[in-house]
C-alpha cells in the first residue's frame, strides 16, 4: 500500500524521507487514483446510512469544534442513544462552512480497513485513518502540526496546504502543538516549505510536528489522512525502564525523612540511581534487551488489531472440517510459540493457549504463516491435526485461507 502513496522507492523514503521531510507525490507519478477508498457518495452513504456516533464524526468550523449536539442526537424507537448522527444536522453545520471529521475509517469501512492493514505491514508501526470533507473556501483547522506522522491522501475535489519547518522537531504524544503556540504562530510569518494545491490522486506525506493548515479551493475537497504513531527511542528507553520494575532494588522505596525540595539532596540521590542503572545496563543487557522486546510486541499488539473474523462462517467452516480445509494465521494477529516442560504454549496479547507437547512442529509451521490443512501437519495424523485446527479455528488464531485467484495479478 505504501507504493500507492510514494513518488520515490520505499528504500529511498525509508531513508531521506521518513520522519526527516515532507513528500510531495503528484498523482501522474502514482499507480492510481485514491476513488476507490472513500467518495463523495461513500461519505454520503457513511452520514445517511451507517448510523455513525461520536467520536466516529466530528465536525469543525474556523479552528474550532462544533458541539456534538450540533449534529448528533438520538435516532428513534429502537436506537434511543443520544450521540448517532442527524444527517439533517450534518447539511445544516455543513452548508455553513463546517469541515465533516469521520474518523476510525481504518475500523468501519471495509476499502480503508484493507488500506490501514497493508500500511501496517508496509511502515511497521500503528496506522489510524480518518477523512475530511471540507466545503469549497472552507477550512476546518488552524496552523498546527500533529504528533504523528501522515499522508494526506487527496480523493476529490482540490485543498491548498501550507507546509512551514517545525519549531519542535520530533514531537512526543505528550507534546502537542497547544504548547507552542506563540511559537507557531510566528512560523507561519515566514516562507513556507510548500505551498501546494492536492488535487484527485495527489499524496502529502509530513512527518510529525510539520506545521500545516489547508483550505478547500472551489469546491467540496475530501481528503483521507493516514496517521501513523511512530514508535521512538523514547518508547525503547520506557520500556527498559519499565523492566526494571522486575529488579528488586530499583522497586526500594527513597529513605524516609528525605526532603524533594532541597535541590542538593535530590541531585545526588539521582545520581546514584542513575549509577545503579549503568551497571545493570552494562550487566545485564541481553536479559534486558530480550524482555524489552516482549514488551513492545505486547504494545504492538494493543495499538493495531488483527483482520477481523466471521464468526457464522468460521463455525460454518468448522462444522464441516476435514483434512483437505485450508487455513491459514489470522493475518496481524501477533503470538508465539514456545515449549514448556511437556507442553507447548501458543501466547497471544491477554491469554496463552496450551496444548500436547506432541502439537509443537505443527503449531510452529502454522505460527509461520502458511497455508495448512490437517492431513499434512508435522507429527500430527489426520485426526490430531482436525482437532488441532478446530481449536485453533475456535480460538480465533486461524481463519479460512481464501482460495487462489486464477489469472496474472494486474
Amino acid at each position: 500500500m505504501l507504493s500507492r502513496c510514494i513518488s520515490v522507492g520505499p528504500a529511498t523514503f525509508g531513508s531521506e524521507y521518513w520522519g526527516r521531510r515532507p513528500l510531495l507525490s503528484r498523482s501522474d507519478s502514482l499507480p492510481r487514483d485514491f476513488g476507490d477508498l472513500l467518495s463523495a457518495s461513500d461519505v454520503d452513504e457513511l452520514i445517511a446510512e451507517r448510523g455513525l456516533r461520536t467520536p466516529f464524526i466530528r465536525m469543525a468550523r474556523d479552528g474550532d469544534l462544533v458541539g456534538r449536539d450540533c449534529y448528533t442526537g438520538p435516532a428513534g424507537f429502537g436506537a434511543e442513544m443520544p450521540d448517532q448522527v442527524d444527517s439533517a444536522q450534518v447539511l445544516a453545520q455543513f452548508a455553513a462552512g463546517a469541515t465533516i471529521v469521520l474518523q476510525g475509517l481504518h475500523r468501519l469501512w471495509p476499502p480503508v480497513i484493507d488500506f490501514g492493514r497493508g500500511m501496517v505491514d508496509d511502515l511497521g508501526h500503528p496506522v489510524q485513518a480518518n477523512a475530511y470533507v471540507t466545503p469549497a473556501n472552507n477550512r476546518g483547522f488552524d496552523a498546527h502540526y500533529d504528533v504523528h506522522d501522515v499522508f494526506v491522501l487527496q480523493t476529490g475535489g482540490r485543498k491548498r496546504w501550507t507546509v512551514h519547518a517545525p519549531v519542535h522537531r520530533d514531537p512526543l504524544a505528550s507534546q502537542p502543538w497547544t504548547d507552542h503556540r506563540s511559537a507557531i504562530k510566528a512560523r507561519v510569518g515566514d516562507d513556507p516549505v510548500i505551498d501546494t494545491v492536492l488535487t484527485p490522486g495527489d499524496v502529502l506525506y509530513l512527518p510529525r510536528g510539520w506545521i500545516h493548515s489547508a483550505q478547500a479551493q472551489g469546491e467540496t475537497s475530501i481528503h483521507l489522512t493516514i496517521g501513523v504513531s511512530a514508535t521512538t527511542v523514547v518508547d525503547l528507553v520506557r520500556a527498559v525502564v519499565d523492566e526494571l520494575g522486575q529488579i528488586e532494588k530499583f522497586r526500594s522505596s527513597l529513605p524516609m525523612g528525605i526532603d524533594l525540595t532541597d535541590r542538593d539532596e535530590t541531585e545526588a540521590m539521582t545520581a546514584k540511581a542513575m549509577a545503579a542503572l549503568v551497571a545493570v545496563l552494562r550487566d545485564r543487557s541481553a536479559d534486558l534487551g530480550a524482555a524489552t522486546a516482549t514488551r513492545l510486541r505486547a504494545r504492538f499488539a494493543e495499538q493495531t488489531r488483527p483482520v477481523s473474523v466471521r464468526p457464522l462462517r468460521t463455525i460454518g467452516i468448522i462444522a464441516d472440517l476435514d483434512a483437505a480445509t485450508r487455513v491459514c494465521w489470522r493475518h496481524g494477529l501477533v503470538g508465539s510459540v514456545s515449549r514448556v516442560g511437556e507442553r507447548v504454549e501458543l501466547r497471544l496479547r491477554g491469554r496463552t493457549i496450551s496444548f500436547p507437547g506432541y502439537c509443537a512442529d505443527a503449531l510452529y509451521m502454522v505460527a509461520r504463516g502458511d497455508v495448512v490443512h490437517a492431513g499434512a501437519l508435522p507429527g500430527l495424523d489426520t485426526a490430531d491435526g482436525i482437532v488441532l485446527i478446530r481449536r485453533l479455528l475456535r480460538e480465533a488464531v486461524l481463519v479460512p485461507a481464501e482460495p487462489p485467484t486464477s489469472g496474472v495479478a494486474g
